[in-house]
């Protein structure tokens, strides 16, 4: 016992010495098993203990930092993780509350609504009618609506002739291929579809293919077997009976039914080669079938290089691309001559066709004719009030249980389970407070009286098919009684060739909303958003457009406390606010431009404003000639 604890005792100091070593000079120390065994080959002289003292605070010191660090670490960690706990939970509370005191639940538990979250505008009417029935001592003269201003002096447009050098580097003059596009959506989604390709192929120095609107280029090839299509015809037209898709008319009409082709064509002649087919060769290459050409997913909102550096090699190997759907697939930053471009395609190469342009004049000239009372002005509205939008929009309106009802059967037949998702909250309260409720005919005809348009006012209403037309019409008839639409004032031979169009008769409401003195705006959407821009280019730069502020007019007009003359004051000035921003141009520098140049056409397309000046006039004459309203367009 002695000797092992001797042993012990002596070889305690060498394992002293040998862990320092270690740990000072790491694993490579100098102790080796053979200096253990008491062996007399050499090993060189131990450090001073100072060296392994030093070392060994060190390690002590940095084994407290270390600890420490891992401690703040540690708890860094868990007050995140509380706080975020804490976030979501007052998350949580923020949202119940929301739902407590704007949705439903908040009548069962007697809390007051959120101001602005209860439909009461058929109480406010009913309440200020007598005023707003005798109230014709501020009519606004719509001569003087908007402000004037005059415009700068235009610098002149590239010349066509001058083979002006859109996009990448010619090779021998000859194009890089042929770019076919398809534009999906509606009448305005397809027209921006349509000066994107226009811009695209500029870019790409290709010959741009007529674009086809979705659909059509799959089960209506124009070079499939007559047979075959006609039984395509048929199929289609019996899914859009059967089904009564609202939007199923829209896949009838292709670029020539709603577009002059031939003036297309010619206007880009100098700039964008257009054709109206594939050459037969190609189109033999890809066993006539359009679609068996490579479709190329182009990613939303692509920039000018993205094309050049992904789709350009594509289009030079293959000869011709498809791009499919094409809808926002150019960013609105693009060099100013490829810009250039969307302004020439938008004001300048779209016209529409002979039938839509001959009825288009005809209802101008009535709608003038019914406005001589107000020296051939008109107010303008595009209302969005059909059964779909309200539906989609999920707010209750004065309908009571059976509106709701009805809502959600039709919501149930059309988006099946899209509104019953359990991560989906639909609060219709706070949709009118945040201003995403459709605006009613009773609150466009109290929003125009308050700004001072008297009974005397001839309006023009651009809509589809009004949910329960009948009831929420007649406010508006109250206050507006020279109230008229395309089918009033069209013959129903006249109108009987585009009734089952709706992209059709979407044109001829954009033709006689642009030359209104006033253009009001209820929902947003790409109808007002290019009729905007085509008014301002049209007229000086002005838009002339009442867009109303929908979060200030729902507290308004839930307000039963209010007067007429409040009203009017804060509709005065809502108006003055519209005038001013229906001038405003956005700053561009070069290719920063954020906003869309469909809506703010200046200072891009400001050359092309030259040879408009004169169509200005064309509003003040009760018989437009035809030429003019065409070019106008």
């Amino acid at each position: 016992m002695v000797t092992t604890t001797s042993f012990a005792m002596k070889s305690k100091p060498y394992s002293h010495h040998h862990l320092s070593r270690q740990n000072s000079n790491g694993a490579g120390g100098y102790a080796s098993e053979s200096s253990n065994s008491g062996s007399n080959s050499p090993s060189p002289p131990p450090s001073p203990r100072r060296h392994a003292t030093v070392s060994h605070y060190r390690r002590r010191l940095r084994t407290k930092t270390n600890s420490f660090s891992l401690r703040d670490n540690l708890g860094v960690s868990f007050l995140f993780r509380w706080n975020f706990r804490y976030l979501v939970l007052l998350t949580l509370l923020y949202v119940s509350g929301l739902i407590m005191c704007v949705g439903p639940f908040s009548e069962l538990i007697g809390f007051p609504p959120v101001p602005g979250s209860v439909y009461r505008s058929h109480e406010i009417f009913e309440k200020l009618w007598d005023d707003i029935q005798f109230d014709n001592s501020s009519a606004i003269d719509l001569s003087s609506v908007w402000k004037r201003r005059r415009l700068k002096m235009q610098k002149p447009c590239l010349n066509s002739t001058a083979g002006q050098h859109f996009g990448v580097e010619k090779e021998s003059g000859s194009p890089s291929g042929y770019l076919i596009v398809e534009a999906n959506g509606g009448l305005n989604q397809q027209r921006s579809a349509i000066c994107n390709a226009v811009a695209v192929a500029g870019l790409l120095n290709a010959v741009l293919v007529i674009p086809r609107f979705e659909l059509n280029s799959v089960w209506k090839d124009p070079r499939m077997d007559p047979v075959r299509r006609s039984s395509l015809d048929t199929m289609i037209a019996v899914i859009c009976t059967v089904t009564d898709i609202l939007m199923c008319n829209l896949y009838y009409s292709e670029f020539g039914d709603i577009y002059d082709e031939d003036h297309f064509i010619s206007t880009l002649d100098g700039y964008v080669k257009v054709v109206r087919e594939l050459p037969d060769l190609l189109m033999e290459k890809y066993d006539d079938n359009i679609t068996n050409i490579p479709n190329i997913r182009v990613q939303a909102w692509a920039p000018a290089k993205y094309y050049i550096g992904e789709v350009y090699p594509v289009l030079k190997e293959q000869g011709v691309i498809r791009i499919a759907p094409f809808a926002n697939r150019l960013a609105m930053n693009v060099p100013p001559h490829i810009q250039l471009l969307r302004c020439i395609a938008n004001y300048r190469a779209l016209r529409f066709s002979s039938p839509i342009s001959t009825l288009a004049q005809k209802l101008l000239k009535r709608m003038i004719e019914k406005s001589s009372k107000t020296g051939g002005k008109y107010v303008s509205i595009h209302l969005r009030f059909e059964e779909d939008m309200v539906a989609f929009s999920c707010c209750l309106y004065d309908g009571g249980k059976a509106e709701k009802v009805e809502m959600d059967s039709f919501r149930e037949k059309w988006w099946k389970g899209k509104f019953k998702r359990k991560d989906r909250v639909i609060v219709p309260g706070l949709n009118r407070v945040n201003g995403k409720c459709p605006l009613t005919p009773l609150e466009v005809g109290m929003i125009l009286r308050g700004m001072g348009f008297n009974n005397n006012t001839s309006i023009y209403l651009a809509s589809g098919r009004i949910y329960q037309a009948e009831r929420h019409l007649a406010p508006l008839l109250k206050m507006f009684p020279l109230l008229y639409t395309k089918e009033s004032l069209a013959t129903p031979d006249e109108l009987a060739p585009f009734k089952e169009y709706s992209s059709r008769l979407a044109a001829l409401d954009y033709t006689v909303c642009l030359f209104s003195e006033v253009f009001v705006t209820t929902q947003g959407g790409n109808f007002p958003h290019f009729l905007m821009g085509h008014r301002r280019f049209l007229f000086d730069g002005h838009a002339k457009t009442i867009n109303p502020d929908k979060q200030k007019l729902v507290l308004l007009l839930q307000n039963m406390n209010s007067s007429w003359m409040t009203f009017k004051e804060e509709m005065g000035i809502m108006l003055s606010e519209n005038d001013r921003k229906g001038i405003m141009v956005p700053r561009v520098r070069k290719i920063n431009r954020k906003t869309s140049i469909y809506t703010f056409p200046l200072p891009e397309c400001r050359c092309l404003q030259q040879s408009n000046n004169t169509i200005l006039k064309l509003t003040n004459s009760v018989n437009p000639p035809s030429s003019q309203l065409v070019s106008a367009r």
